[in-house]
């Protein structure tokens, strides 16, 4: 069990890369943390819970947001890090691929962000972070994603919805929108062609999405906003 002072946050897609690392570093905050993937596993400090789970199924969310309050008694963060991209051209996407990227980038959203949600304004408090991609903003003739511009693009619209209506509860939702960044998805032969996707000419670092992710979570003040960390790929080329 928790102190009733330290907060908790949930991160989702936490088995490794970005969601690895915004895990890791809730915890240097000095947070709680529950982690779920489909393949997470348990961790030795028991100020991390695992819950392994897909988020396409519908029960998930439930035992990942029943699991937070039973064994720290509070939600104070929702990281909707779990994602799934697939670049195709249009054409060459099939009914499968539909169906997994609105299965997990909008349907996992949308139901353990509405239990989270649920749990943060009967506190009072709370902080919803999504991350997104900078394709919604600037598409790249390199990379065709219509499906990720179609599913991240709805959590961005969401993320100011949500702000907007959850105002004046005391819950904040921001997201953080990556350019291409150094995880265990891209081969390390192809980081030199994605470097140059980027006005900065080099591709981003986990921790640097973590850094993002760690502002809004202290900025107070600050609720609907997209948040960039992209090496200027959003502004122009």
């Amino acid at each position: 069990m928790t102190t009733s002072a330290q907060k908790v946050a949930i991160v989702t897609g936490a088995s490794r890369g970005i969601g690895a690392g915004v895990a890791d570093g809730y915890r240097k905050h000095g947070y709680a943390v529950v982690t779920t993937s489909r393949s997470i596993t348990a961790s030795d400090d028991p100020q991390v819970l695992a819950v392994a789970g897909d988020l396409t199924d519908p029960e998930t969310a439930d035992r990942v947001v029943d699991a937070a309050l039973e064994r720290f008694g509070r939600i104070d963060t929702l990281v909707n890090n779990a994602g799934v991209f697939v670049a195709k051209p249009f054409t060459a996407y099939t009914d499968e691929d539909f169906a997994a990227a609105v299965g997990l980038n909008l349907t996992g959203f949308f139901r353990i962000t509405r239990r989270a949600v649920a749990a943060m304004v009967e506190r009072g408090s709370g902080h919803v972070i999504t991350v997104t991609t900078s394709l919604v903003d600037h598409a790249l003739s390199a990379v065709p994603s219509v499906l990720a511009s179609l599913t991240k693009g709805g959590l961005d619209a969401a993320t100011r919805s949500l702000a907007i209506e959850l105002a004046g509860s005391g819950v904040r939702v921001n997201a953080v929108s990556p350019g291409i960044i150094k995880t265990p998805m891209h081969p390390v032969e192809a980081h030199g062609a994605y470097a140059g996707l980027h006005p900065m000419g080099r591709m981003g670092e986990i921790e640097e999405i973590v850094h993002g992710v760690l502002y809004l979570e202290t900025a107070a003040f600050v609720t609907g906003e997209t948040l960039h960390v992209d090496g200027g790929q959003s502004a122009g080329h």
